[in-house]
């Protein structure tokens, strides 16, 4: 053993559990739609490889495991009782963290452990790592708050020297995730989440661990290969510049940290998808020796034998045939469950024939760029799009996460292409922020502008303003079928996203009951095969006409996106695995050496059919009454309207169900109970508590009203002016308890907005609103801003306005938006208050820089003209404020 080495193995500092037996108490909350990996996680194993494959330590201390939470208002202070345990690294909304809840923007997620030093010395530091935090969050040790990270998508480190003891220590994270509520790069997070957006992952989501290091360390490493002179350039960086040492292939160089170090290597052998070899490099500074490794690849563009401005991958043509990849998960979300998910994503991709990924508006843990670099497989990187109104402070936090990415994953050979924008989410100063990433990065090429030409069904969706300026790359998105993007000198031409055929898995969705997104359809695994072969020979066309790249949206299906290869658990291959290899090699070819067997994936390789619905119906009629069966039945009955037949197989399959209360079913329960006769509502109205733990907070309440409000109170509204709603209030109130007289006052509180009984709307306002509105979390700033914009167009009523005010006030407190601002100040504007109208106008002109709307009602009020339809006598008159 190098005597080296010796040391920092000796140095030990073992991690105590929390309390005892913690890894009997644990359970993953229920997986709905669990992965092959699953069943592997647990307090003992959550993700114990070393995170960081380019910059090994051999001594270290995993924090994973088992961790005290507490959700509070973002208002309290630190807490004194934690609620239970969550398993990191895995987001609280995810079922592996075995707590499975939603981060609301008004709360904190606090963590605590503790971890045991057994020997501190004054020559090291103590350095705490975080992989990723998603979305603010406030380290504390022992007390002492000694670091704030923002940034979901970035890692972070910490020294704790000065706030540790010998024994145990405490750790307490406070964590911020605002979602897409705040101002930060969320992705396709968002809180209410469907279609093309997903389940936000708050939290801890990459791996904590501890290292000891001597005073001067080593901080990171910048490696960048020279394949045209041979050599690979090395930057050391560390606190104080220092004597280093380089070993790469047996031998050694010397030069100094904070300075370039250049290798001469002979012989050098490439890497690439045929053949992804990578150097072993060996980085001492005094006592501090790190591991790491790099690929001698060679990106570019370049004009090949005919002309045409081609992606070159080491001074050859290469095609980038692509796929896109959102890295999430239905057991995880964000997490991979285990190391061997986390390359199994890439290993699949290969095996299909693809030899590029498309990560798609994610940054993944530094170990799933490691699996790219040695299984070998191109990486088009997109950054995390700025929040799409460019709210104050969006651009600037949008381009420190740039810098840091661009920083934290220059090493990975695998990524040959930064993606800057996507389909003008958020996009501005596009040609600044594309020379500003190429001249950071040098050794790869940009494309600044993923989609920028965007056709659905060959509409275009959104023409560009200043199209591909700077970017080595001309990219076009084209749904479902290939086009050609615009060819510009010098730019190669790419496809950056198409397909999306939607294929549904009945069995292995995310949702069942919401409907699938997909292009072209929902179609038939036959189908798709079909299509697909269709797109590629198109594909083969356009290649030969200069086409350089090309990325299949998408590798999986995400949540209730149906328009993956493969299902979201990864248990079903929708074409064979086989079948879609053959296609794809008429675009590229990958060496036989590299291809991926597919026992190596253990994948289910299937490929399922459609069953017929007339078929099932017989089958039904005939006695056939398994809960997996009656369940898909009704959930087919709903989609083709087969109003008899549902209400007979739903009720069947609740009176079936052994644990009514467990998610799945309860969703089940909310999409199929539209009547008060139906067992759903009985169920519901009768676990309200239990309900609402599981699904969330009035959830129960919500499911409740609606059909009480569907079945007694909407078949009477046609005789709104007749109707006699104190009566209908006794009637509900004597057979449903306060939700009946709360839906009868709420239905008539909605319903005289729209009928602009405003006399009603004020009276049922002041009595409703006090008693149950404010409390029900569905009257959020979206509907209170509809209703008091409908107040201030139509009111001239001061009580009425200054009511709305009043409601308006209370959502500001619970949500802060442009929109909802600029309502609030129209009102006080109206009423005459104006001074109170411009600071309010002008927060929201922050928020909302972009609409002209807010901007033209800003200027009204500071030139003292009416932002509301004045009355033509009253224009006469000369009169600014309406007559009460």
């Amino acid at each position: 053993m190098n005597k080296q080495l010796l040391a920092p193995i000796i140095f030990i500092y073992a991690m105590l559990p929390v309390r005892v037996c913690q890894s009997q108490e644990w359970r993953p909350k229920e997986l709905a739609l669990p992965t092959q990996w699953a069943e592997r996680v647990g307090p003992n194993n959550a993700m114990t490889a070393y995170p960081r494959p380019q910059m090994i330590r051999q001594s270290w201390q995993n924090l994973n495991g088992l961790w005290q939470y507490r959700i509070t208002k973002k208002v309290d202070n630190l807490p004194t009782n934690y609620a239970g345990d969550i398993l990191v690294p895995f987001p609280i909304e995810s079922s592996l963290s075995g707590v499975k809840k939603q981060l609301m923007p008004d709360e904190l997620l606090w963590y605590k452990r503790s971890f045991f030093l057994r020997r501190i010395s004054k020559n090291e530091r103590i350095l705490l790592h975080f992989g990723g935090v998603d979305w603010e969050s406030t380290v504390i040790v022992n007390g002492k708050e000694i670091e704030k990270h923002t940034g979901g998508y970035t890692s972070f480190s910490v020294d704790i020297t000065e706030c540790v003891k010998l024994g145990n220590n405490e750790l307490i994270v406070k964590v911020l995730d605002p979602s897409d509520r705040g101002i930060g790069p969320h992705g396709k997070q968002v809180l209410l989440p469907g279609s093309i957006y997903y389940t936000p992952s708050s939290g801890i989501w990459q791996t904590v661990w501890i290292e000891t290091v001597p005073i001067n360390y080593i901080k990171s490493l910048k490696i960048t290969p020279d394949v045209d002179r041979s050599l690979v350039n090395v930057i050391v960086n560390s606190s104080k510049q220092a004597a280093v040492t380089l070993t790469v292939s047996g031998k050694s160089f010397t030069g100094m940290s904070n300075t370039t170090i250049s290798i001469p290597l002979s012989s050098v052998r490439l890497w690439s998808p045929d053949d992804p070899y990578l150097y072993d490099i060996g980085v001492s500074l005094g006592k501090d020796i790190v591991k790491s490794y790099f690929g001698m690849r060679k990106i570019d563009v370049q004009k090949d034998d005919n002309g045409n401005d081609r992606i070159f991958l080491n001074n050859k043509p290469f095609y980038n045939h692509g796929v896109l990849d959102q890295g999430f998960w239905p057991d995880g979300l964000y997490s991979a469950p285990t190391d061997d998910a986390l390359a199994f994503d890439i290993k699949l991709a290969k095996a299909m024939g693809f030899n590029t990924i498309r990560k798609h508006i994610k940054v993944e843990p530094a170990r799933w760029y490691y699996y790219a670099d040695k299984i070998g497989m191109l990486v088009w990187q997109d950054m995390i799009n700025p929040h799409q109104d460019l709210r104050e402070g969006a651009k600037l936090r949008f381009e420190q996460e740039c810098a840091e990415i661009l920083s934290q994953l220059h090493n990975f050979p695998s990524i040959t292409t930064w993606v800057l924008f996507n389909e003008h989410w958020g996009q501005y100063d596009q040609e600044r922020l594309t020379k500003w990433i190429k001249d950071s990065d040098p050794s790869r090429i940009v494309n600044g502008h993923s989609g920028e030409y965007l056709y659905v069904n060959s509409d275009l969706r959104s023409p560009p303003d200043n199209p591909y300026a700077a970017s080595d790359i001309t990219d076009v998105h084209s749904y479902p079928n290939p086009m050609m993007p615009i060819k510009q000198a010098g730019k190669a031409q790419v496809l950056g996203e198409f397909g999306g055929i939607g294929v549904r898995v009945e069995g292995h969705l995310w949702d069942d009951i919401k409907a699938s997104w997909g292009y072209d359809g929902i179609n038939s695994p036959k189908t798709m095969a079909l299509k697909y072969s269709t797109m590629v020979d198109s594909l083969a066309m356009l290649k030969a006409q200069g086409l350089s790249g090309s990325i299949y949206t998408q590798l999986y299906d995400v949540e209730t996106e149906q328009n993956g290869l493969v299902s979201y658990d990864r248990k079903i291959i929708k074409i064979p695995l086989d079948t879609i290899r053959l296609i794809n090699e008429r675009l590229s070819s990958i060496s036989k050496k590299q291809t991926i067997d597919v026992m190596d994936l253990n994948l289910a390789v299937q490929v399922t059919s459609f069953q017929n619905y007339e078929d099932m119906l017989r089958e039904y009629h005939h006695g056939r009454l398994d809960s997996a069966f009656l369940r898909q039945l009704a959930i087919m009955a709903n989609q083709r309207k087969d109003t008899t037949s549902l209400k007979r197989i739903s009720n069947e399959y609740i009176r079936r169900l052994t644990n009514p209360l467990k998610e799945i079913n309860l969703k089940f329960l909310k999409a199929f109970t539209n009547s008060t006769s139906d067992r759903g509502f009985e169920i519901y109205y009768n676990n309200i508590r239990k309900i609402n733990e599981i699904l969330g907070a009035d959830k129960a309440e919500f499911k409740i009203l609606s059909v009480i409000e569907e079945t007694h109170i909407k078949p009477l509204t046609g005789r709104f002016n007749v109707l006699d709603w104190d009566e209908l209030d006794k009637k509900m109130t004597a057979k449903y308890g306060a939700l009946g007289q709360e839906s009868v006052w709420q239905s008539r509180w909605l319903y005289s907005i729209n009928h602009s009984d405003y006399e009603t709307f004020y009276t049922i306002t002041n009595n409703w609103f006090e008693k149950y509105g404010k409390k029900r979390s569905w009257i959020n700033g979206g509907i209170i801003n509809n209703i008091c914009w409908n107040i201030f167009e139509n009111s001239l009523d001061e009580r009425i306005l200054r009511q709305a005010v009043v409601l308006t006030s209370h959502a500001l407190m619970l949500e802060e938006t442009g929109l909802l601002l600029d309502t609030h100040a129209n009102l006080l504007y109206k009423l005459g208050e104006k001074e109170k109208a411009l600071l309010y106008e002008e927060r929201a002109i922050e928020l909302e820089p972009n609409r002209p709307d807010i901007h033209d009602s800003y200027r009204k009020m500071l030139t003292g003209i009416p932002t509301w339809n004045v009355p033509e006598d009253d224009k006469k008159g000369g009169n600014l404020m309406p007559k009460h």
